[in-house]
C-alpha cells in the first residue's frame, strides 16, 4: 500500500527513549520539568482536550487529578523533545456513571472538577480520527500499556501481586523474581476478493448495518498467511489462495496489532459459522462505492479510523500495492 503508515495510530516517529526506562533518577527529573505532560486515563478513556476534541489533555505531574492514581506513571517518550507520560486514575468516582460505560462504544464524557470544560475523558473510538499522527500514537500506546497493567497486576508464575517497573514497560514479582512485559495480540484482517467483489462480514453486537473485513487472532505456531486462510474458512467457508501483506495498525482495544492482508478467494459459496460471525456477503466495488457515499441504508462502511476502512478506501481508489 503506497501510504500504509498513514493509517490511524500509524508511526509518527515518536522517540520512545527506551534507554531511559531503567533510569529512575532521570525519569524523576523529567517528570518534574515544567513542560512535561502527563495524560490521565479513566477506565480506559484518555483525557481529551480542545473544542474539536483533537488533542491529548496533557497535565503537569503534580496536578490534583493524580492523587487518584494507585501506580507509577508510564513513560511514553519524547514529543519533539518534550517528555510525555501517562497515568491511570480509574479509582476516581465521578458524580454519575453512565449506563453506556461498558458498551461497545460509550459516547458519554466525564469531567474532572477544576479542569477546563473542554477537557474530558472520552472514548478513543470517537475521537481517534481527530488526533494528529503524534497524538494518536501517544494515546494508543498509553491506552494499551495502561490496560495491560489493569489486567495483569499479579504474577503469572506464582500469583503474587507484581509491581510496576521500567517506567511502566515491565512488571516484576518480588516473590519469585518473575518479569512480565506488555502483551500485544497479533490479528489478521483481510481483504478477501474474488474478481470485482470483496467479502464483508459482521459480528454479533455490532451497531445495526455495520459490516467490516473478516479478522481473527493468529494462533501459536501459525504464519500470517495461514491465519488468513484459516480464519476466512472458519468464519465464512471460503477457501483462499495467494495471500499478500498490505499494512499494519496498532489497535488498543485492548492490545492488538492488526496485520492487514489481501487474499484471493478460490471458492465463493458462503457458509458462516454462527459462533464466529452473524453474517457475511460478497459486495461489488460499485456497491461499496455507494456504501462509502452513504447511499446504502442497509450497510454501513467500516468505522473510519479502523484499518478495515483504510484498506477498503485504498482498494476503491486503486492504491493498493
Amino acid at each position: 500500500m503506497k501510504h500504509a503508515e498513514t493509517v490511524t495510530f500509524g508511526g509518527s516517529g515518536l522517540d520512545r527513549a527506551a534507554h531511559l526506562r531503567g533510569n529512575p533518577q532521570e525519569l524523576a527529573t523529567l517528570l518534574q520539568a515544567s513542560d512535561t505532560g502527563v495524560l490521565a486515563f479513566w477506565r480506559g478513556k484518555p483525557l481529551i482536550a480542545g473544542e474539536n476534541r483533537d488533542q491529548p489533555g496533557w497535565l503537569p505531574a503534580n496536578h490534583a487529578i493524580f492523587n487518584h492514581a494507585d501506580e507509577a506513571p508510564v513513560f511514553l517518550g519524547f514529543d519533539d523533545g518534550v517528555a510525555r507520560f501517562a497515568r491511570d486514575i480509574s479509582d476516581w468516582e465521578p458524580e454519575e456513571l453512565p449506563e453506556t460505560l461498558n458498551a461497545f462504544f460509550d459516547p458519554s464524557e466525564q469531567h474532572f472538577p477544576g479542569l477546563p470544560d473542554h477537557m474530558r475523558f472520552s472514548e478513543l473510538r470517537g475521537v481517534m480520527t481527530q488526533l494528529d499522527a503524534r497524538g494518536a500514537e501517544l494515546v494508543a500506546s498509553a491506552k494499551a500499556v495502561i490496560n495491560w497493567h489493569e489486567t495483569h497486576g499479579f504474577c503469572a508464575r506464582c500469583g503474587t501481586k507484581s509491581e510496576i517497573s521500567m517506567a511502566g514497560w515491565q512488571r516484576d514479582c518480588g516473590a519469585c523474581g518473575g518479569h512480565h512485559f506488555p502483551r500485544t495480540d497479533p490479528v489478521v484482517i483481510m481483504l478477501i476478493t474474488h474478481g470485482n467483489s470483496v467479502l464483508m462480514g459482521r459480528s454479533p453486537g455490532w451497531p445495526e448495518g455495520m459490516y467490516s473485513l473478516l479478522a481473527g487472532f493468529i494462533e501459536p505456531g501459525e504464519t500470517i498467511e495461514a491465519a488468513v486462510r484459516r480464519e476466512t474458512f472458519e468464519e465464512a467457508g471460503i477457501k483462499v489462495g495467494p495471500v499478500s501483506y498490505l499494512a499494519s495498525q496498532p489497535w488498543p482495544f485492548p492490545s492488538s496489532l492488526m496485520f492487514g492482508c489481501r487474499g484471493e478467494a478460490v471458492t465463493t459459496d458462503i457458509t458462516i459459522d454462527p459462533d464466529e460471525i452473524e453474517d457475511a456477503k460478497w459486495v461489488t466495488r460499485e456497491e461499496m462505492l455507494e456504501i462509502f457515499a452513504g447511499n446504502n441504508p442497509s450497510m454501513l462502511p467500516a468505522r473510519k479510523g479502523a484499518i478495515a476502512h483504510f484498506i477498503l478506501l485504498n482498494w476503491l481508489s486503486d492504491t493498493l500495492d
